[in-house]
């Protein structure tokens, strides 16, 4: 596939690209995966690819992200989906809040948020969670925007940094970054996130006079519910599989090879997530055929939409790939001095302008995988750097163009002149802490 096209043609159509996805998106209410797809086609043509080339290229593009995430993202989304289901988020949600007590009731809401946003995608979460929320924001006084900023900044958190959440799943896959080490290092990086989103919900909403009404939550039967030990094993036993299985495979264990392999096979994301699922279901008291069939039906339903995207992404990143990019820009851009910067300001500008963090890290790791040599970063810790930046970045900022932002407002009541100021502020702020998280790590990885 000869192309000739020049360095100042392959960044103007790649700007024209990007620019298609965030109007179609943004503006016409697009769904991504034809804003991606028809990217695909704006980017081909303008560097000259054939017809034929263009669709041969996609295609493989979206064949081999389904091939290395299609079964992860439908094990991540029915475990989130039964999770809720089993009432186990409610029971963590309780135990923490029990621990805190009403003086901490908000940090309560955030560590709540954070835990139970492991498995559970940050808009569902925030659904399934909002009424205890609203229910403990009543019970301690505490003003409502307090309470729910501070519940969707943990959730939010994780929802960008961590597996098996779509965008630093997808990041992961198309960086070649090892589970297990993202998922211990995003966990952390997430902490100071989480914090200060917490931070600038309690600082800022002393100002915001609580709610005259606020709707109670809808009771659950505690006969029903799990125990603490059966809601949190769910989200437990994946992570700490995916992580022995990370670590058997750069440690060396003389004479443990049928244990080592054993364990890895454990560790798989897929076989993880599984046993995790097995798990969660064995967590509820009243399985019946039609609510399980219409359970799984629902997580299979809800992941085609997710992986949709992520094979566009994909398709995208394959155009951008047989563009060279990488090869233009370290042939005449210095980017060396920018390192993990570079990753973090593209996706920045992608979720701010569009609104999806998902697609916007997807969209940012098809651009940034050819300019790792150049950024320094193509290296087994500067790849893992690369998506911890970029999950930073698609934290920043989330406004009225974030369908999460109206999750938020729709389920608390709260204003758009409050949400701006409080929660896209923390979403700002999220963002930044998280980079200069990074940008400490890297001091000891690089």
């Amino acid at each position: 596939m000869q192309m000739n096209a020049s360095f100042l043609q392959v960044m103007g159509f790649l700007v024209l690209g990007i620019g298609v996805i965030v109007l179609l998106t943004a503006r016409y209410k697009v769904h991504a995966f034809f804003a991606l797809l028809i990217a695909c086609f704006v980017v081909g043509l303008g560097i000259q690819m054939p017809v034929a080339g263009i669709i041969t290229t996609a295609k493989d593009g979206f064949g081999n992200i389904m091939k290395s995430l299609g079964f992860i993202i439908v094990l991540g989304t029915t475990l989130g989906l039964v999770l809720q289901s089993t009432g186990s988020t409610h029971v963590i949600a309780a135990y923490i809040s029990k621990k805190t007590g009403r003086k901490y009731a908000a940090l309560a809401m955030s560590i709540t948020g954070f835990i139970a946003g492991l498995p559970v995608f940050c808009d569902s979460g925030y659904m399934v969670l909002s009424g205890l929320n609203l229910s403990m924001a009543k019970r301690t006084g505490t003003p409502v925007i307090i309470m729910s900023v501070s519940l969707a900044t943990g959730l939010y958190a994780v929802h960008c940094l961590i597996p098996p959440h779509p965008g630093a799943t997808a990041a992961a896959v198309t960086m070649g970054v090892d589970f297990g080490k993202l998922i211990l290092t995003g966990m952390l990086i997430a902490i100071p996130a989480m914090l200060v989103g917490h931070w600038w919900a309690s600082y800022a909403g002393k100002k915001i006079p609580a709610l005259a009404q606020i709707p109670e939550e809808a009771e659950l039967s505690a006969g029903r519910l799990p125990s603490l030990l059966s809601a949190v094993l769910p989200i437990l036993v994946p992570i700490l599989l995916i992580a022995i299985k990370s670590f058997l495979s750069t440690a060396s264990i003389p004479g443990a090879t049928g244990f080592t392999n054993f364990f890895i096979a454990l560790g798989d994301p897929v076989m993880a997530l599984s046993a995790g699922v097995l798990l969660a279901f064995a967590a509820g008291r009243s399985w019946t055929k039609e609510n399980t069939a219409h359970l799984l039906g629902e997580a299979a339903e809800k992941a085609g939409g997710i992986l949709v995207i992520i094979g566009a992404g994909g398709a995208f990143g394959a155009i951008l790939s047989a563009a060279k990019i990488g090869q233009h820009f370290s042939e005449s851009v210095a980017l060396g001095s920018m390192g993990i910067l570079f990753p973090f300001l593209i996706t920045a500008i992608l979720k701010t302008a569009q609104g999806s963090s998902t697609v916007a890290i997807i969209t940012a790791a098809s651009i940034v995988l050819p300019l790792l040599p150049a950024l320094g970063l193509d290296t087994s810790n500067g790849r893992l750097l690369c998506v911890l930046a970029m999950g930073g970045g698609s934290m920043l900022l989330s406004h009225a163009n974030d369908a999460y932002f109206w999750v938020i407002a729709k389920f608390s009541g709260i204003e758009m002149k409050n949400m701006l100021g409080i929660y896209t502020v923390a979403s700002a702020l999220m963002g930044l802490v998280t980079l200069l998280a990074v940008w400490v790590l890297s001091l000891f990885l690089l």
